[in-house]
């Protein structure tokens, strides 16, 4: 009688999906609130070091002097208290876990260097003439010696003079 339990089983799963993934060929569909391993976002990041202080086993290390932020793999529980605390939410976790390794894996990310914020006024320490001033090449005289060109004048009005005033 057990040929036969075996039989029905060998019967019924010639007809059905395999109950396993061909793991190499076909990779596993996380969930989406998977807990993976952790992954940070440098550009956002402002290294406080927020992260660092809550993490349970110390397995973050934020040097803020060499703009460097550093993760232990192998020492990390997936905990996701550093996600939940960053205030700038640069951290957070990929659906996927840190492959097995004899070695212990530490990642190091470098913070590329700020730039710095020109405005438009102090971009080359030059500032637009405000209105109503004159350019310094309009008030001095020109290094040849000879006066720089002036515009037009308007023609005078014809204003009646008073009696015993001087003609200007």
């Amino acid at each position: 009688m057990p040929v036969m339990k075996i039989g029905k089983m060998v019967m019924g799963s010639l007809f059905k999906k395999p109950a396993t993934l061909m793991y190499p060929v076909i990779s596993r569909e996380w969930q989406e609130r998977t807990r993976g391993q952790i992954a940070v976002e440098m550009k956002d990041c402002i290294l406080c070091g927020i992260c660092m202080r809550k993490c349970p086993t110390d397995a973050i290390t934020v040097e803020k002097a060499s703009r460097r932020w550093t993760i232990q793999r192998m020492q990390c529980i997936q905990c996701c208290c550093c996600v939940d605390v960053c205030p700038k939410k640069c951290l957070f976790n990929k659906p996927e876990y840190t492959t097995p390794d004899v070695q212990k894996i530490v990642d190091t990310f470098e913070k590329p260097p700020e730039e710095p914020k020109a405005d438009a006024s102090s971009s080359a320490g030059v500032s637009a003439p405000k209105a109503g001033a004159t350019s310094p090449a309009a008030s001095s005289p020109a290094k040849d010696g000879t006066a720089p060109p002036t515009a037009p004048s308007a023609p005078k009005a014809d204003v009646p003079q008073k009696a015993g005033a001087p003609a200007q």
